[in-house]
């Protein structure tokens, strides 16, 4: 049996309105304070057991806005802590299906499913849950003013299932348990869309206020500078979409070892992307290793993807490696800001990697980053004149064989 919002609402007790109320307190007083969703979300179920309701189960799921999650659940089931699943977009159905969550927001009311009345195969969820022992399954829709689509279960194993006065305890508490979902969603969105589009670092900088023009720090840092070879030539023939495709392997191959090493990728350019490596503790020799390590890294990917027999396009990279200085934070104008990094040495490296096509080199490394990496053997290519930079400039190769060599030529 499945029945919408209709049911009858029932009159709280005194006793029960009381502890309703102490749990409404509680969302918005404690619960507000607290850091950790899994923790809220125990917390919240225990009391409303506390206030009389049998719950054995819960489900907070909401809607993400991330690159590669398309929603999460936090589930708690009593005598356990909550935990969280993740959906990815490529299942992000899975998060609603059918199911009566999805069911909720297509009717825009509560659903409630009295399980052993049910055939299995009503919604995903009916024949694991009877197999579990549960009688009475409530899904409740919320949507947020931005469009997510977000929501709550509640589920019991008592034989009679939730009564009258259990529902309108969940009714009562509603509102301001959507409202605490909201808060906390939307903080989460925050950061999640700011850190793809910024970076790590500059997200964190951002959100504790660091969002005013000209506001920038001097850093030293290892700096990362690569650049697909003839991409105009490439995906000249190509449609908008294989040659979005085309940049998104090309990321693929370069941005996973830098992140993997402590690097932070500051920006796609078109096919250029640039990262820099914060030297540590362990002084400047550290982050030049890193950097390093990743450019190695990277280039090895793009070996690999080359060879496979798949009837891609394929494409080869240059990378420059630079020691330097560099200003770290706001430029823009009015309201529209950037968060970067600018100067002489992020110009360095832009140059040095232009000259990887010109030289037949896939990693090129400036004589202020050679110097701070001990103990790799590299060849000296000699100096070289570089546009708008006053002196001529050492530059150093690893010794191959590069595996990039047995890549197939392009086609």
């Amino acid at each position: 049996m499945v029945v919408a919002a209709s049911e009858s609402a029932a009159t709280l007790s005194n006793e029960r309105l009381r502890l309703t109320l102490a749990v409404r307190d509680w969302l918005v007083g404690e619960a507000h304070e607290i850091s950790d969703p899994n923790v809220i979300i125990e917390g919240l179920c225990l009391k409303l057991r506390d206030a009389g309701v049998p719950l054995d189960q819960a489900v907070s799921a909401i809607e993400l806005r991330h690159a590669e999650r398309a929603a999460n659940a936090r589930i708690w089931e009593f005598g356990s802590p909550a935990r969280e699943h993740i959906y990815g977009h490529e299942r992000g159905s899975e998060a609603t299906g059918n199911r009566p969550l999805a069911e909720a927001h297509r009717l825009n009311e509560w659903i409630f499913s009295w399980l052993p009345d049910m055939a299995d195969d009503t919604y995903d969820i009916v024949a694991p849950l009877k197999a579990a022992g549960y009688t009475h399954h409530i899904a409740v829709p919320v949507v947020l003013p931005n469009g997510m689509r977000n929501g709550f279960t509640f589920a019991t194993r008592a034989k009679q299932g939730f009564s009258d006065q259990d529902i309108a305890v969940l009714r009562s508490i509603l509102p301001t348990l959507a409202a605490l979902q909201e808060i906390l969603a939307l903080r989460r969105v925050m950061r999640e869309v700011m850190r793809m589009y910024v970076g790590n670092e500059p997200h964190l900088r951002i959100l504790s206020g660091d969002v005013r023009r000209g506001e920038v720090l001097r850093i030293r840092a290892a700096i990362l500078f690569a650049d697909m070879r003839d991409f105009t030539g490439l995906t000249s023939h190509l449609s908008e979409e294989a040659a979005t495709a085309l940049v998104n392997d090309y990321y693929d191959c370069i941005v996973p070892p830098i992140d993997e090493r402590g690097g932070e990728v500051l920006k796609f350019m078109g096919d250029g992307i640039l990262a820099i490596f914060r030297p540590g503790a362990d002084a400047d020799s550290e982050a030049c290793l890193r950097a390093f390590a990743a450019a190695r890294a990277g280039l090895l990917r793009v070996a690999r993807r080359n060879l496979k027999k798949d009837g891609s396009v394929s494409f080869e990279v240059g990378i420059a490696l630079h020691f330097g200085h560099a200003a770290y934070g706001n430029v823009g104008s009015g309201a529209r800001l950037d968060y970067t990094v600018i100067g002489r040495d992020v110009n360095l490296a832009a140059r040095i990697a232009d000259l990887c096509a010109t030289l037949g080199e896939h990693l090129i490394l400036s004589d202020a980053f050679q110097s701070r990496l001990s103990e790799q053997e590299l060849r000296n290519l000699g100096a070289f004149s570089l546009k708008g930079v006053d002196e001529a400039q050492t530059l150093f190769a690893p010794l191959g064989p590069w595996p990039e060599s047995q890549a197939e030529p392009r086609r």
